[in-house]
């Protein structure tokens, strides 16, 4: 056999033996976000004391005067490896189909004569002798409505920039016990609102990272509760 045909085999053995080794790579196995099935368990709490669905599945809240009820969760703990620093990737999301719009604004304050008196002798706490009344008018021109849950749709709003969807909502990050306050006031009373909650394990999901050959696992969970105001 010439020279130059062994040159050529041997060229060619050397170039599959690469082509071989080069697609033997090794395959990365993510955890999954949870060891076992994730899970948000949510509750209504309102002057501090938890609330529990009806035969019907809806949570009736009894208004008397305290303007906000709130909403607990207790989320399943994230597997080591989406922990970062003690931090566990996670989120809890928060909404609902409940808005207000503020037309009128009326509020009084104390008035005071610095000839006026006062109820000790260190002259301190003065004696108001009388009140004055503030009123703004016509809000809904300054401000848009307010969702329940804590956030307005700014007026000018762009549906299409990335950051679009962190404005949506109110959003308590990176803890196993999340809290949001909802407002309430006695004109809801009679109504009944939705309130949905996404619960996200491992934020930083759906992403291929360097080294790894498949996307890191992340899990959404939707909630919603329904509420009457009585």
């Amino acid at each position: 056999m010439k020279k130059s045909t062994k040159t050529f085999f041997v060229f060619v053995f050397v170039f599959y033996l690469l082509v071989i080794l080069s697609s033997c790579t090794k395959q990365t196995i993510h955890q999954s976000p949870c060891n076992g099935n994730c899970d948000g368990n949510y509750t209504v709490i309102y002057q501090g004391v938890p609330i529990f669905p009806n035969a019907n599945g809806y949570y009736e809240i009894d208004w008397n005067g305290l303007n906000y009820f709130q909403i607990e969760g207790n989320l399943t703990p994230l597997n080591d490896q989406y922990v970062i620093n003690g931090v566990p990737l996670i989120e809890a999301n928060f909404d609902s189909d409940y808005w207000v719009v503020f037309d009128t604004l009326r509020f009084q304050t104390p008035m005071y004569s610095y000839l006026g008196w006062f109820n000790d002798n260190t002259l301190n706490t003065p004696i108001p002798f009388g009140s004055y009344t503030y009123t703004i008018n016509d809000l809904i021109d300054l401000h848009p409505p307010t969702n329940i849950a804590g956030y307005q749709i700014p007026k000018h709003f762009c549906t299409e920039c990335p950051y679009a969807e962190t404005i949506i909502g109110s959003h308590s990050k990176y803890n196993y016990k999340p809290k949001q306050n909802f407002l309430v006031d006695d004109e809801m009373i009679g109504d009944t609102i939705n309130v949905f909650i996404e619960t996200v394990f491992n934020t930083e999901g759906g992403v291929v990272y360097h080294g790894h050959n498949t996307p890191s696992p992340k899990e959404i969970i939707n909630n919603q509760i329904k509420i009457n105001f009585i």
